[in-house]
């Protein structure tokens, strides 16, 4: 259940790191406002939780909306885009202490109400269904960023922007359509984050580990690969599992391994793991036998 919820994650990010060529310091932006959008909606709104669901998504989009509109119309890429969304996150985390309906610093418990109609399920089954019926839309909009014309588009800005501007593409549009994809799928994983503990406070919402492993999971999987984020995150808590089996669950021990992890791929394999079994299958098929030179008398006729 949590390496599907944290391979939704890294798609989400994925779609704007991977994709767009964006990275994100701080997509716990979009998790923490879809996941406080779906506790306000079901805590002081009663609305039930299927409902509340496709509000939380659609209000992450709006903010990624909103930040990107922001960030793009003054030009920030790079560095100052990462740290951009690094200090909108904190923005909103020292807000979220302060008004009343977010619960402040005691935070919103989810009410417990057992059964579908409630997204909330017995055992876990149950929610790996929900995981992976979010997971799976998400892999669809990545299916498709990779063989339509939007996906040309931004995967050209990615690569060269003023290329991509210079042949009619509009970087503005496209990486903000990307960063509202991105956010929807994030704020799903908040709502889903909701509905399995039943408590969000700001500190969860807003705070950096989940930014950190929606990045390294897709980094680790492989940047701009459709199966890259999943496996990134289903190896990142295996290990997770393992050393917490070994060291008894020490404070703080998954960031460790996230940091060790992703310094050990950047250094030697950039591709990620996916990169790495493509060059271990082409080391395995061999280098390719070249067609033989046609006779001259072929050459003349065909």
């Amino acid at each position: 259940m949590m390496a599907l919820y944290g391979a939704l994650m890294a798609v989400a990010w994925n779609l704007l790191g991977g994709y767009g060529g964006q990275f994100s310091f701080g997509h716990a932006l979009f998790f923490g406002t879809g996941a406080y959008a779906q506790a306000i909606a079901q805590v002081h709104g009663g609305i039930p939780p299927w409902v509340a669901l496709p509000l939380a998504v659609a209000a992450a989009a709006l903010v990624g909306l909103f930040f990107g509109a922001l960030s793009f119309r003054y030009g920030l890429k790079g560095s100052y885009f990462a740290l951009v969304t690094l200090a909108f996150a904190e923005v909103f985390r020292i807000v979220s202490l302060s008004v009343p309906f977010t619960g402040a610093g005691v935070g919103l418990m989810v009410p417990l109400k057992a059964g579908v109609a409630n997204l909330q399920f017995a055992d876990r089954a149950g929610y790996v269904v929900l995981a992976l019926g979010l997971l799976v839309p998400g892999l669809l909009v990545t299916s498709w960023l990779r063989h339509s014309r939007f996906g040309a588009w931004l995967q050209a800005v990615r690569d060269n922007e003023d290329a991509a501007r210079a042949v009619g593409v509009d970087p503005f549009r496209a990486k903000l359509g990307a960063i509202g994809l991105s956010g929807a799928l994030m704020g799903a994983a908040g709502a889903f984050y909701v509905q399995v503990f039943q408590y969000l406070d700001p500190g969860i919402a807003y705070g950096p580990h989940t930014s950190v492993e929606a990045l390294v999971a897709a980094i680790v999987g492989g940047l701009g690969t459709l199966w890259g984020p999943v496996l990134g995150a289903l190896v990142l808590h295996l290990l997770g599992e393992l050393t917490r089996n070994l060291f008894g669950g020490l404070p703080g021990l998954n960031m460790v391994i996230y940091g060790t992890v992703l310094i050990l791929i950047v250094m030697f394999a950039p591709r990620g793991l996916l990169g790495v079994g493509q060059s271990v299958r082409c080391l395995w098929a061999g280098p390719r036998t070249p067609l033989p030179e046609p006779e001259p008398r072929e050459r003349l006729h065909g």
